[in-house]
């Protein structure tokens, strides 16, 4: 196995990989390497937790001269604001001891501060497309100084519908440039982007998508119903110290409030929650607090745990079956990383059983099927989504329990029952109140005076 410094790595480099602690580089560190230094455009397909954001920095940074410039010379792009604060992180460890100026840029935050922070002059720019657009159009952003653009993530940023921003973006950028993607998965969308803006890519490709990693032991339970899913989790989380650190993936928003709500009742302030509709600073302190080992349960949805790296996850649960069946290979790629041994949990209900089936296939793996405790409560109650059709109001969005739906018909009360009589409910008013039709009705008035 070679090591980083079989890799021709800069003293500063190879200092803060000796800090680090790191020794050997991933598949993906190793072939990427002289590569990306080329200057050739590259594709890099790899199984999320295989360490791509070093195996695209170590390379970029080992070139990167030190020059008195205001405009960036390095663009990466990433889905969500969390990654953004990861990939910063990373950039700053493996440049401890390089003079390089990395800025992160995201929705959600004051955009004059980041405005400052540009002006003030920046090496490398880390942003998630919508922002990086905005501040790219105020022209306190000059993308024409652009070197090397990396797109990280690129089939989840496709997914979260940045393709508009992402061709507006390459609009901005200079024509010779060298282009960056790494992705977890090469699907149709991300083939055509290739096609499209990419000058004969190298591809560079560690393991199939659907191949299960060797270091993560994998189970699963059948589960009929939302409820006895809790019941399941709640006797799994009471062994604290078997369940040490537990990231919990579901596929809707509304359900991790929901389940969230359901462990924070049992294991109290041991759990947070992360999805899309949480402010930035609640993501943030959940993520911290996460990492840190102050939560011991992370509920999250797919989109907001790709590509963030945690150390020492002991388990993921899938408390939902994925219906894309890749989505499963990043859930359990949070767990085993760096080579070091984890555990994933998959539950099942039995409108979910084929979506198991084809993530089985996918992987070309039976995962083991484990019995119901006997201390687990097989619960009847069940979510509205669960109910049969007729017993349920059709919204998907709500999430109430117990709810019950009344007669969609009622009879008008009496004042509300009157019907038009066109004029001679006119005459009938007139009569019983001995008024003029109208104010400014002089004829009426005077007929009536007569009388």
């Amino acid at each position: 196995m070679s090591t980083f410094q079989e890799l021709d790595l800069s003293n500063q480099l190879q200092y803060a990989i000796d800090d680090l602690g790191f020794v050997n580089p991933t598949p993906i560190q190793q072939e990427s390497f002289s590569i990306v230094r080329s200057g050739k455009d590259v594709v890099g397909i790899a199984q999320t937790g295989t360490g791509k954001t070093f195996a695209y920095m170590l390379p970029i940074l080992r070139d990167l001269k030190f020059l008195k410039t205001q405009h960036p010379r390095v663009l990466i792009l990433v889905p969500t604001r969390e990654l953004v604060l990861q990939v910063v992180d990373e950039i700053e460890k493996l440049a401890k001891y390089i003079n390089v100026r990395v800025l992160g840029v995201y929705g959600g935050t004051n955009i004059n501060t980041q405005k400052q922070a540009i002006a003030q002059g920046q090496d490398i720019i880390v942003a998630t497309p919508g922002r990086l657009y905005d501040l790219a159009l105020s022209n306190v952003l000059k993308l024409k100084t652009i070197q090397k653009l990396v797109i990280d993530e690129v089939d989840v940023m496709l997914d979260l519908g940045f393709r508009f921003q992402l061709l507006n973006i390459f609009d901005l950028l200079p024509a010779r440039r060298q282009n960056i993607m790494f992705s977890a998965t090469m699907t149709s969308d991300v083939s055509d982007m290739i096609t499209d803006f990419f000058k004969n890519p190298k591809k560079v490709s560690i393991a199939v998508s659907g191949t299960p990693l060797d270091n993560i032991v994998q189970e699963s339970y059948d589960v009929p119903n939302f409820f006895t899913k809790v019941n399941l989790l709640h006797h799994l989380l009471k062994d604290k110290e078997t369940y040490s650190k537990v990231l919990i993936f579901v596929a809707y928003k509304r359900t991790a409030d929901l389940l969230f709500s359901q462990i924070e009742e049992v294991f109290g302030d041991e759990a947070c929650v992360i999805h899309s509709n949480k402010t930035q600073n609640y993501r943030i302190r959940s993520i911290r607090q996460f990492d840190e080992g102050k939560n011991r349960v992370l509920v999250a949805t797919d989109v907001m745990a790709r590509g963030l790296d945690f150390d020492n996850v002991s388990h993921v649960v899938n408390f939902d079956t994925p219906d894309f069946p890749e989505n499963y290979m990043h859930r359990i790629g949070r767990t085993g990383r760096a080579e070091k041994e984890g555990k994933s949990i998959l539950f099942s209900t039995k409108k979910e059983l084929a979506f198991k089936s084809e993530l089985e296939v996918l992987m070309d793996y039976k995962i083991p099927l484990l019995e119901l405790p006997e201390e687990v409560e097989i619960s009847t109650q069940l979510t509205e989504d669960e109910r049969p059709k007729e017993d349920r109001e059709q919204s998907r969005n709500r999430t109430g329990l117990e709810y019950v739906p009344g007669a969609a018909f009622h009879e008008k009360s009496e004042k509300n029952s009157k019907t038009n009589q066109g004029g001679s409910y006119r005459r009938e008013i007139a009569k019983k109140y001995k008024k003029p039709k109208t104010r400014g009705d002089k004829n009426y008035n005077k007929r009536n005076k007569k009388k």
